[in-house]
């Protein structure tokens, strides 16, 4: 059989996915026979494509099912997207901007138009890549947000809400996106920190000629939004201002002067300008002292004609522009830089403005509580645990949920107004007009009196179904898949999603089904660079993931994610971790062409049954070890599990005992238990490295149509009489060949040249018992058993044994005895050196107890090493 020398991943890859679709492997249907395995992908946004977090969720997700498949389980891997609706509407409107379109000039029809011919376009890129990454999903279940079936789920838990008074309209401070142009939720908000200016502005005292109060502030554009100036009751410095009114610097208007103690007298100037319209405490307090509300930003972050000045003047621009003026009108004390947390929008990365708007709500506090219960009692398990934590903080904190966002591209708000202004809720507009002639009396209402509301559902509305909907869940409660695969079983995905995703799934979950989505949560880390640096493109410090699988093959990037990265710790990337495991891909493939290479002689007797009895102990007490890993989702310590067993044990250790010499054959029976062997290897290897094991498991030896490694049942740990015994035994024998081997290397006597071993031990048995595998791996030609050390001869010790081998005919012993003399002299000037100091009073009395410490050490390993090198000439 002609072997390739070397192993090109490029060559295989494409053929065994290929061969497993055809196959039909990743295909799952409900199966009573079998215990069914189900997992949902994070639905990565329809405008995405492959980046480094992407690859590390996939794979963790993929190991997980791959093996489940193994176990005999029906796995389910459903895949899709999510239809993103501020990410995916900013791209459409980028890309009409570059045709010269803008989005005001189109009609809500025409826009969708675009956005959809968009999403056919390129939608569907991210999905193709993760087959080149392994994927091995259920194609055929792919799904997204937005279409037909997945909308209706959307609408009908809207109006079933709504029904059930948990949906209400109301006016409610928002985080409001000036780019987006729309309402956005507190979890979609990124905190940067950042170097601020607080300005700090005079306000003058109505009929008090001269009189100025000054109030420190950090955004000087809002202060024609102002609508009172606050200060504490108890600050003596104020209390001949109460009741009194201040001119609003450049602007001139009026405003009182107000008394609360929520005002900090420690902190700024004592004074706060109140701003209702454009901050959340500041609202709060307009509402205690009944004050107006000015709003004087438009949708984009410009001033409004209720600003009066600066009007149509971008909010920065007028931030600057006014504190030139106020500079020059003598209104501006001074500026000074102070540290401060900018808030930002995820998506398009606009500085966040509060804003007062009417939206639509979701209560999430008895939601909330159950959903933190099932996580505090494990139903739910988060792994790692220490998120438990943040997790129960923010759902006994929780806030209701801003539903509805001021965009053309998602699921429209099932609500039509009437004339009167008032509305109804329903599915759809025939049921809606219905509702509404009973709402008004009145039976001459038509489709036409009707108005929809224009603002879209959070994305994320549609995501927090997902478990649910993909099944159809809502659109057949009681179909076949819905009742198998859920709860499905395990969920990966990043922390910084598990409270506005995972914790909306568990409360839709429970809602809906009266039963958890999943059991399992994996919180990947973040994948960052050497310098501690989350990965990003604007960066440019993330390689493209498609680029490294060209290079390295996808079973070295996903070995090589998978080395260092534990649950809910970030991922530090370096290309070396991907280096290692091409170079692993390498390793078993050469120790595949091994074995495959070897020729058989039936008529040998079987010559490694010390080698075979100690790996198949070795691989047993492995597998019970690999599955705990995999139990408590220690997926790092899964792989490096067996990335030892293949790489140390089987091939630098269990090959080299079994291989027979240079061009001679070897015994059937121990090629039967290695090539035996070999296939455990692939199967353990399969869910972490898919397509090279995959490729072996063709290569060594002739397979149905249906046997693919892929499909082959996982091994099952299996209990070894004596297992302890065979492994402590073997390990004692490979101290001494470690010791034989660093002779070697501190004697420069290369591995070809054959040397003798005596030994002066306890334990005769175990070296007669096991002297071809000594013999072999340290190249020994003679083991004899002694009372005394011979001549001329370097000794080591391990265990209780002592091990002594001659040196004379592979070394100049006169060199090697000038040498060591030199060693010994050497040393022994350190160690006086050493004595001076802490001979000296001086030093002694005044050095720190840590310093003298670490001289006596000095002391201590100077003697020790200068004894070692006197008993080693003494040998010679």
């Amino acid at each position: 059989m002609s072997i390739a020398k070397t192993y090109t991943p490029a060559d295989v890859e494409a053929k065994w996915y290929q061969r497993w679709q055809e196959q039909g492997f990743f295909k799952a249907k409900p199966n009573p026979r079998k215990p069914a395995y189900s997992v949902v992908i994070p639905p990565p946004n329809v405008t995405g494509v492959l980046h480094m977090g992407h690859m590390l969720n996939n794979t963790i997700q993929d190991v997980l099912v791959r093996r489940a498949r193994m176990q005999g389980k029906e796995a389910c891997w459903v895949p899709g997207t999510d239809h993103a609706s501020i990410a995916t509407e900013a791209k459409v409107v980028a890309l009409l901007k570059e045709k010269g379109i803008e989005k005001r000039d189109l009609t809500r029809e025409q826009f969708l138009e675009h956005a959809w011919e968009w999403k056919e376009k390129y939608g569907g890129i991210i999905l193709e890549q993760l087959k080149k990454l392994g994927a091995s999903c259920d194609w055929d279940r792919t799904r997204f947000t937005m279409e037909p079936e997945m909308t209706e789920a959307v609408l009908r838990v809207f109006v079933d809400l709504y029904r059930k008074g948990q949906i209400y309209r109301g006016v409610r401070m928002v985080n409001w996106d000036p780019q987006g142009r729309t309402a956005i939720s507190d979890e979609e908000v990124v905190a940067k920190e950042t170097t601020a200016k607080m300005y700090y502005l005079r306000y003058e005292v109505v009929g008090q000629d001269g009189q100025f109060i000054t109030v420190a502030t950090s955004r000087p554009e809002t202060i024609m939004a102002d609508v009172a100036v606050a200060v504490n009751p108890n600050d003596e410095r104020y209390k001949h201002l109460h009741g009194q009114k201040v001119r609003i610097p450049l602007l001139g208007r009026e405003i009182p002067v107000i008394t609360d103690e929520y005002v900090a007298m420690d902190f700024g100037t004592g004074g706060l300008k109140v701003t209702p319209a454009h901050d959340l405490n500041d609202y709060e307090l307009g509402v205690k002292h009944n004050l107006p509300v000015i709003d004087i930003l438009n949708d984009d972050g410009t001033l409004n004609e209720k600003a009066v000045l600066y009007v149509g003047q971008d909010r920065f621009a007028a931030r600057k522009q006014i504190a030139k003026d106020l500079q020059q009108a003598g209104l501006l004390d001074k500026i000074e830089d102070y540290a401060s947390v900018l808030q930002t929008s995820e998506r398009t990365g606009a500085v966040i403005e509060p804003r007062l708007s009417l939206q639509w709500f979701c209560k999430m506090d008895e939601m909330a509580k159950k959903a933190l219960e099932v996580v505090e009692t494990d139903e739910i398990k988060l792994h790692p645990p220490k998120f438990k934590n943040m997790y129960r903080v923010w759902m006994e904190n929780i806030r209701d949920w801003c539903i509805s966002r001021q965009l053309w591209w998602g699921q429209r708000i099932p609500a039509w107004y009437l004339p009167d202004g008032s509305f109804v809720v329903a599915l759809n507009e025939g049921e809606a007009l219905k509702l509404a002639k009973e709402k008004a009396g009145n039976e001459q209402l038509t489709r036409a009196d009707l108005r929809q509301d224009e603002d879209v559902l959070d994305t994320w509305f549609s995501s927090w179904l997902w478990p649910i909907s993909v099944f159809d869940g809502f659109k057949d409660p009681d179909n076949p898949d819905i009742n198998y695969f859920y709860p499905t079983d395990d969920l990966v995905t990043a922390p910084e999603i598990l409270f506005f995703w995972v914790a909306r799934m568990i409360m839709a979950g429970l809602e809906y089904r009266r039963e958890v989505p999943f059991r399992n949560v994996y919180l990947t880390g973040i994948v960052r660079d050497t310098q501690g640096r989350k990965m990003s493109k604007q960066l440019g410090n993330s390689p493209d993931p498609l680029d490294l699988i060209a290079e390295y093959g996808a079973d070295g990037v996903r070995t090589g994610m998978l080395f260092s990265s534990p649950a809910g710790n970030d991922l530090l990337f370096d290309i070396k971790l991907v280096e290692q495991g091409r170079n692993f891909s390498n390793k078993l493939w050469n120790a595949f062409r091994l074995t495959q290479g070897l020729e058989v002689n039936s008529e040998l007797p079987f010559a490694s049954e010390k080698a075979v009895e100690w790996f198949g102990a070795k691989l047993q007490t492995t597998l019970t070890e690999l599955d705990e890993h995999f139990a408590k989702f220690r997926m790092s310590d899964a792989l490096m599990t067996v990335y030892k067993l293949v790489w140390d044990d089987f091939c630098s250790v269990y090959l080299e005992m079994v291989k027979p010499a240079y061009q001679q054959p070897i015994d059937a029976e121990t090629l039967k238990y290695t090539t035996g062997y070999l296939e455990t290897l692939l199967k353990l290897l399969h869910p972490f490295m898919p397509f090279i094991t995959e490729e072996i498991w063709h290569e060594l030896a002739e397979r149905g149509p249906k046997d693919y490694v892929c499909v082959a049942p996982w091994p099952k740990a299996q209990p070894v009489a004596g297992a302890t015994d065979i492994l402590d035994r073997m390990g004692k024998v490979l101290d001494i060949v470690a010791g034989v081997r660093n002779v070697r290397n501190q004697k420069n006597i290369g591995p070809s040249k054959a040397l003798t071993l005596a030994a002066k031990t306890d334990e005769p048995e175990l070296l007669t018992a096991y002297e071809s595998v000594i013999r072999k791996l340290a190249n020994v030609s003679e083991l004899s058993f002694v009372e005394a050390g011979p001549a001329a001869a370097v000794s080591f010790v391990q265990g209780g044994s002592e091990f002594f081998i001659p040196l004379e005919g592979h070394i100049d012993l006169d060199a090697e005895r000038a040498r060591l003399q030199k060693e010994i002299e050497y040393a022994q000037g350190f160690r006086d050196s050493v004595l001076k100091k802490l001979s000296n009073e001086k030093f002694v009395q005044n050095a720190k107890p840590d310093v003298i410490e670490r001289e006596r050490q000095k002391q201590a390993d100077a003697e020790a090493k200068i004894a070692a090198l006197e008993q080693s000439l003494a040998a010679l």
